[in-house]
């Protein structure tokens, strides 16, 4: 079975995020993944990005066009007051755990964590 790496994002600062995607890029091109869960203040950054305007719109629109982004968190979506941005969006809201995204499920579906 091949590796596949799954990597958590929960800050909500671009120059954060910017590595996220750019690691998750890279694993996919390696055959290693790179499916990222967008999780807490990283995911008001998520409209954002959608705009062809923000700096950080390429590297996110080839994340979203490969596919890469596994999930997003229904609950902080809606705390960051972005979750009807997100279901617009068309992303994957994920709540199996309390309202969160669970690690246990990617870990069961043979995932490695990396948590950013």
């Amino acid at each position: 079975m091949a590796k596949k790496i799954a990597i958590f994002a929960f800050k909500g600062d671009p120059m954060c995020f910017v590595h996220v995607l750019l690691n998750a890029l890279d694993l996919h091109k390696r055959g290693l993944g790179g499916s990222i869960v967008v999780e807490g203040e990283a995911t008001k950054l998520l409209p954002a990005m959608e705009e062809p305007s923000y700096f950080l719109h390429g590297l996110y629109a080839q994340v979203r066009d490969n596919g890469l982004i596994a999930a997003v968190c229904k609950a902080c979506s809606n705390k960051m007051g972005v979750l009807d941005q997100v279901k617009a969006m068309g992303l994957p809201l994920s709540d199996e755990m309390s309202g969160h995204p669970s690690m246990g499920r990617f870990l069961e579906q043979g995932f490695e964590i990396i948590v950013m």
